[in-house]
């Protein structure tokens, strides 16, 4: 059974960059599409990016896409998702996911 363990989430003021990581462990990393969702207070957790197996195709929602970057390292089983020029809306827990499986969270505030 795969596991997931987010890191690198935290208090940072509108404007500035975060990178998050996501570390797997268990069964064949690079079998997989990895993907990250966020949830904030009192809302549905909703998609904000996908890689695929190889990394070359990636996706991301409407609300991130032009300052947000998808990547992987198969050697080393983790996945990042580096969010640019962060917006207050952008505070919510972020969750790696692969298949079924999803990490605990990693919390990012944005302050304004």
């Amino acid at each position: 059974q795969v596991q997931l363990v987010e890191s690198g989430g935290g208090l940072v003021q509108a404007g500035d960059s975060l990178r998050l990581s996501c570390v797997a462990s268990g069964r064949a990393f690079s079998r997989y599409s990895m993907g990250w969702f966020r949830q904030a207070p009192g809302k549905e957790r909703e998609f904000v990016a996908s890689i695929s197996r190889g990394g070359g195709t990636t996706y991301f929602s409407d609300s991130v896409q032009g300052r947000t970057t998808i990547s992987r390292d198969n050697d080393k089983k983790t996945v990042t998702l580096q969010i640019n020029d962060l917006k207050p809306e952008d505070t919510a827990v972020y969750y790696c996911n692969t298949d079924s499986v999803w990490g605990q969270g990693t919390q990012v505030t944005v302050s304004s």
